[in-house]
């Protein structure tokens, strides 16, 4: 058993932990994003279609999020530094096996699966570890751990493009594998937080037997738990979030599909349309750093803020569309990345409000698997439309109505908590007098 919040440091060390979870954010999903670069590269290699080329990507992608539970539960039963040192290793081995390049099997084995694997056990352990070291600064703090992924989504997509000029696509692979093993200095440094110094004093002012020492322990650690939770399922709270999760997922997977091409059938040249990615990440990471800072003010609650951040990504998607030139467009992309960056910095810090500290290691794991059906469905529900509408923008009218429902999902989950906390304090209120004339009161006896 765990006690609530267990007094996490909110400062300290905790903020050698954001860097490094900031490290492996850019080490793990901004390479999976800027892996395109690598498609044309492999394709001509191996002289195969483009679909099949593509299930490298789609592989990484649904192994990153199937082996969420996973990482999860090694954190729960080892530790995060032990998950994400391993998911290094693993994330180093798909790179470098894949500098083979044996034939197409061998890269959905190397660099399909074993990459997806290590960025798995990286980024969950990773992002999950800054949640238990803040308490009041978490939101800041995952919005600054999470920016990595766009700062170095930033810089990798040329850097990339030069190593594969310099050294082709297998080298370049050997190369980023080897800048991926810094993963596992960032998880060296994710110190535990159970054997931080001010734990170890309080376990060792009363010195009990080994047994009782041991319990105590579990039951002060705020990082170790006995077993992993797969009940939350049944907790209506995590489910109401879990939809969410599916419906936003089907949503922010559609518009960087569907951005270049939209802005090919507006005539726009190749070179701007470049830029609007360019775009796209820089206000990305301006959302989450912004949205970070200002929840860490607790002005607003986190899922009313999340709440407002989806409304306002609909109704951009929804407007996105409008644009018929390079300029609006642009406003409107900046527009869609500003706010999904303020989506994405509190989305993780509203899971922990949730399901409180001593299940978010499960409810990370379980959310991300649930969360990838949407990701799975929703290009091609997206793309289907499309090829019955015959134009690009139904897409982004699919994606924003999704949120819309999304949004929906969290109104009825603030009202479900809402209610649960009005329940929880009327059981807690003291019984009242039941005396004829409860305005009178009987002096206290000392």
């Amino acid at each position: 058993m765990q006690t609530k919040d267990s007094n996490p440091p909110d400062g300290g060390y905790g903020w050698v932990v954001v860097v490094s979870a900031f490290m492996v954010m850019g080490l793990t999903a901004a390479v999976l994003k800027s892996f395109g670069l690598f498609f044309v590269e492999i394709q001509e290699h191996f002289d195969e279609l483009a679909s099949t080329i593509s299930w490298i990507t789609s592989l990484a992608i649904a192994i990153f999020h199937l082996g969420a539970p996973v990482a999860s539960s090694l954190c729960v039963k080892y530790t995060h530094r032990a998950v994400v040192i391993t998911g290094g290793l693993l994330a180093f081995s798909g790179m470098a096996l894949g500098y083979l390049g044996l034939n197409v099997i061998w890269m959905y084995a190397t660099t399909g699966f074993l990459q997806g694997l290590g960025i798995s056990f990286s980024w969950t352990p990773a992002i999950s570890i800054v949640s238990h070291y803040f308490s009041k600064k978490r939101a800041l703090a995952n919005a600054i751990a999470s920016a990595g992924e766009c700062a170095f989504a930033f810089t990798f997509g040329p850097f990339f493009q030069w190593l594969i000029g310099q050294y082709g696509w297998k080298g370049a692979l050997l190369i980023i594998g080897g800048i991926q093993l810094n993963i596992c200095v960032c998880g060296i440094l994710m110190r535990p937080l159970a054997s931080s110094p001010h734990l170890e004093t309080s376990h060792s002012e009363t010195p009990p037997s080994n047994g009782a020492s041991r319990i105590d322990k579990e039951e002060k650690s705020p990082i170790t738990h006995k077993t992993f939770n797969w009940m939350l399922v049944r907790r209506p709270e995590f489910v109401l979030y879990a939809m969410f999760g599916i419906l936003a997922a089907m949503s922010f997977f559609v518009p960087p599909l569907f951005l270049v091409p939209l802005s090919y059938s507006l005539g726009i040249d190749e070179s701007w349309t470049a830029s609007l990615l360019s775009i796209l990440a820089m206000v990305d990471l301006a959302g989450r750093l912004l949205c970070g800072w200002y929840a860490n003010l607790h002005l607003t609650k986190t899922i009313h803020l999340l709440t407002m951040t989806i409304t306002l990504i609909s109704t951009s998607l929804m407007l996105l569309p409008l644009a018929n030139n390079y300029l609006s467009l642009a406003i409107f992309t900046g527009f869609y990345g500003f706010f999904f960056g303020t989506t994405v910095a509190v989305h993780i810090t509203v899971l922990a409000d949730v399901v409180g500290m001593s299940d978010f290691d499960s409810a990370l794991g379980l959310f991300m698997l649930i969360r990838s059906t949407g990701g799975f469905l929703g290009p091609p529900l997206a793309g289907l439309i499309v090829d019955m509408s015959g134009d690009y923008r139904a897409g982004f009218y699919m994606a924003g109505a999704t949120l819309v429902l999304a949004a929906v999902f969290l109104v009825i989950l603030d009202q479900f908590q809402q209610r649960s906390e009005k329940g929880s304090q009327t059981n807690t209120k003291p019984e009242k007098s039941t005396l004829p004339y409860p305005s009178f009161h009987f002096p206290k006896l000392q």
